[in-house]
């Protein structure tokens, strides 16, 4: 059948890739060359290219062809509510910026409120960070907190880029985290804007809460949304 071969044709090139028989930047065979060698249409060859085109692992340049993508960039990410996202790269060395995206309030989530000990009269709002790594998009950092806890965030969340750093100016210093929780999910079109990524690269969910040492309270909801493509992700627990 012809899906069969579309999916061979896939498989074949990713195993290639996997097993590193092609480099980055190296040029794939064509859709003409591909389709002579399995024995399909033109149209079957060219839907399986941009299948993996889709997924981030090959890239087109018009009039030129199709072409491996760079490896991957293996960034160390432990998985823990003590360290800001921002304080674990600079330490790492990454040449990471911030960009505030939105801060908004929510409607009513009953997992969310219930985290962050809200009733449904309360306000709970979204704070939202680009991160970037040499100027390529990496993660969109979700905090949820409660404008009762909070009163200043409605003003302040805007131009919030580290949520740890507002928190110590308001003399909170130690951080924790109760549970962390990985998933993953494919980005909407709003979160394909902000990372510049298509609609079938997948990404990886990181939820967690995050808590003050010294009194337990819950500071806010966390949901980071990593891409998958761009970059390889070391959560060796340390």
């Amino acid at each position: 059948m012809t899906v069969d071969k579309e999916a061979r044709i896939i498989d074949d090139l990713m195993e290639k890739m996997i097993k590193k028989a092609m480099e980055p930047g190296e040029k794939l065979p064509s859709e003409n060359q591909l389709a002579t060698a399995y024995r399909v249409p033109r149209i079957t060859a060219r839907k399986a290219l941009m299948v993996l085109e889709e997924r981030g692992y090959i890239y087109s340049v018009h009039g030129k062809g199709r072409f491996l993508k760079e490896a991957p960039i293996p960034i160390q990410l432990h998985l823990t509510g003590k360290v800001s996202f921002t304080d674990k790269m600079r330490q790492a060395g990454y040449n990471l910026t911030t960009k505030n995206a939105f801060c908004k309030k929510i409607d009513y989530e009953e997992k969310i409120f219930k985290i962050l000990k809200a009733t449904n009269r309360n306000t709970v709002y979204q704070i939202g960070r680009l991160r970037l790594i040499d100027d390529e998009p990496i993660a969109i950092h979700q905090s949820f907190v409660n404008e009762l806890k909070f009163p200043q965030i409605a003003e302040d969340g805007p131009k919030i880029k580290s949520m740890f750093s507002y928190y110590r100016e308001l003399g909170y210093t130690q951080f924790t985290s109760n549970q962390t929780l990985l998933s993953i999910t494919f980005p909407t079109f709003s979160e394909q804007q902000l990372l510049s990524c298509s609609s079938m690269v997948p990404l990886i969910i990181v939820e967690s809460d995050c808590l003050d040492v010294e009194t337990g309270d819950v500071l806010e909801y966390t949901k980071i949304l990593y891409r998958s493509d761009k970059f390889k992700y070391d959560i060796t627990m340390q």
